[in-house]
């Protein structure tokens, strides 16, 4: 088990140095420069403010300070939009937001794909079945920016303690959890239904079934850790999904998350707030994998040799 923890840091750690370096040519490619505003301002001041933050440097050595800055202070540079403000300090205060989101979403789509999945196997080719593979192409083909929409009309409007958008109450992320919940649990529902389905047909449950036990008995004891594996599987990729997913809903219900700190930054052409938010998201993406890992080697003893 400590082989193949150590064997995913390092993957994770070589594939955020790559996305964060590549990342970090494809924006200083971008045209545009990110000290011009709307007022027009002189060719010298550009100039001077480039200095001062070291992009009058060619980009192979500002790539170099970069790295060095990061790997020995664990400094992600200054925003150029938000003046003065460090990086991590932004990162800091959006990610508590965003990863709350995120959380509650992967309820949602865990606590409504997997009684789904469940019942459509249980019943196969019957009306059950069918109503919830429904639901499930229905989370498959709307994209999120407009089941959103469509939950602040129906939803939230005629509810009175639902607010159509902003993040001052408690009850403000069910519905852009709903949201972005709703198209995992479409995914999880198909991979439950067809991993019951292979495991219902096994001889042991046969036998079981044969010899009088009960079916609630043979979904919690027999059935539910072996079909359970495709969707654990899945749930790594999925909180990824949720993660950058929440850059469209943030906009549409005006969280104050990391999705409109990209947004806003890659409009700006904010350099190290675009890098340090890739960074950050690649690192969290990298935990998520490791703790599904981790938890398929606890469902599957036989993964551990």
């Amino acid at each position: 088990m400590l082989k193949a923890i150590l064997s995913r840091i390092g993957q994770t750690t070589l594939v955020v140095f790559l996305l964060v370096s590549v990342c970090f040519f494809i924006v200083h490619a971008l045209p545009g420069n990110p000290f011009t505003e709307e007022r027009a301002t002189s060719d010298v001041i550009i100039e001077r403010m480039e200095a001062s933050y070291g992009l009058d440097k060619p980009k192979i050595v500002q790539y170099g300070i970069y790295w060095k800055r990061m790997i020995l202070d664990g400094d992600m540079g200054q925003s150029f939009n938000f003046k003065g403000i460090p990086v991590k300090t932004i990162l800091l205060q959006s990610f508590p937001v965003s990863f709350q989101l995120g959380i509650v979403a992967m309820i949602f789509g865990c606590g409504i794909g997997m009684p789904l999945g469940v019942i459509a196997a249980l019943y196969k080719n019957k009306w059950p079945d069918y109503l919830s593979m429904v639901i499930a192409m229905a989370g498959i083909c709307l994209p999120s920016f407009v089941v959103g929409p469509l939950l602040q009309l129906w939803v939230a409007k005629p509810i009175p303690f639902l607010n159509i958008a902003g993040w001052m109450m408690p009850q403000d992320v069910l519905l852009p959890a709903l949201t972005l919940g709703f198209g995992v649990a479409a995914y999880i529902a198909r991979l439950m239904r067809g991993g019951m389905l292979e495991v219902l047909s096994q001889d042991y449950i046969r036998t079981a079934r044969a010899k009088g036990v009960s079916t609630l008995n043979i979904l919690l004891k027999h059935a539910l850790r072996p079909a359970i594996t495709p969707t654990v599987t899945y749930l790594g990729p999925a909180f990824a999904a949720v993660m950058t997913g929440s850059f469209v809903i943030e906009t549409i219900f005006q969280i104050p998350g990391m999705g409109q700190h990209f947004i806003d930054a890659v409009l700006a052409k904010d350099i190290y707030l675009i890098l340090g938010l890739v960074f950050f998201y690649g690192v969290l993406m990298g935990l998520a994998n490791l703790a599904v890992d981790l938890l398929l080697l606890l469902i599957n003893p036989r993964l551990r040799s």
